[in-house]
């Protein structure tokens, strides 16, 4: 088990309602879960939850073995890595010197990076395929290039752990689709575990083992995608009625419906 989160709940100060209310989650080596729900969901703070950033008010949040909260910031960062969303970088540095801070966790403080260092380097611009863009200034990326620089330096971490927080939210349907099939690849071929907030239903059945709708900080339904994507549960979470076509081999997939909520069966 990855992560196994019992009972948590959390409110941020100051706020009137719980942020997450009574979350269970349990999460295998090797699979990726997908939350899913509308904004104010808890998506984004589930996530806190897992890097121990945020502590649960109540209930438990066991990741790798140890409660979140107890692990040390450079300890962590040797088992679990962190893809947010798209934007733009404010320092000025090449894509090399990017994806090497993903080896800052296993060097000592203002130590070089050592010959194996460099190597899983260029082992992960390969992977991403950024080899021939390693010297570029990362501000002179494509949104898309440097949502795969930013993998490429969490995969330098080598985690069995990596968390996506709406990390294609801004990206074309292109390099959308790019990016997820990197990802799904190292779930593949290194048995890495991926925790996912996305808002796009359809990407998550696509990729997903698993997907946990979320709303008002509750876990609406868990399972597999085809078991979540039921028109009933979605139009509960969204408050808008939401249509679910089988497209055989390609799964279940939502369709956004037309006309006042309520219309929808499941």
């Amino acid at each position: 088990m990855i992560c196994d989160l019992e009972g948590v709940s959390f409110r941020y100060r100051g706020r009137p309602h719980n942020a997450l209310q009574e979350v269970n989650l349990a999460v295998m080596e090797g699979t990726h879960v997908a939350l899913v729900g509308p904004n104010g969901a808890g998506k984004s703070t589930l996530l806190r939850i897992l890097t121990g950033v945020l502590p649960p008010d109540v209930g438990t949040a066991i990741v790798l073995g140890r409660p979140a909260q107890d692990w040390k910031r450079r300890d962590m960062a040797r088992q679990v890595a962190v893809v947010s969303q798209a934007g733009g970088v404010d320092v000025r540095i090449s894509v090399r010197e990017l994806v090497s801070m993903g080896r800052h966790p296993y060097v000592s403080p203002w130590s070089a990076l050592g010959p194996g260092d460099h190597a899983k380097v260029d082992a992960c611009l390969g992977a991403v395929d950024l080899v021939g863009l390693a010297d570029r200034d990362v501000g002179e990326l494509s949104g898309g290039e440097l949502q795969r620089a930013r993998l490429a330096r969490a995969l330098a971490q080598e985690p069995r752990l990596l968390l996506l927080d709406e990390p294609t939210a801004h990206l074309d349907l292109g390099h959308e689709s790019r990016f997820m099939e990197l990802v799904r690849q190292y779930t593949i071929q290194q048995s890495l575990t991926v925790v996912a907030v996305t808002h796009h239903l359809n990407v998550a059945a696509q990729y997903a083992d698993r997907m946990v709708l979320l709303s008002s900080g509750r876990v609406l339904k868990q399972g597999p995608p085809g078991d979540v994507l039921s028109p009933s549960l979605l139009e509960a979470a969204f408050e808008w009625p939401v249509d679910v076509v089988d497209l055989g081999d390609l799964g279940r997939h939502a369709i956004p419906g037309r006309g006042a909520p309520g219309g929808a069966e499941s």
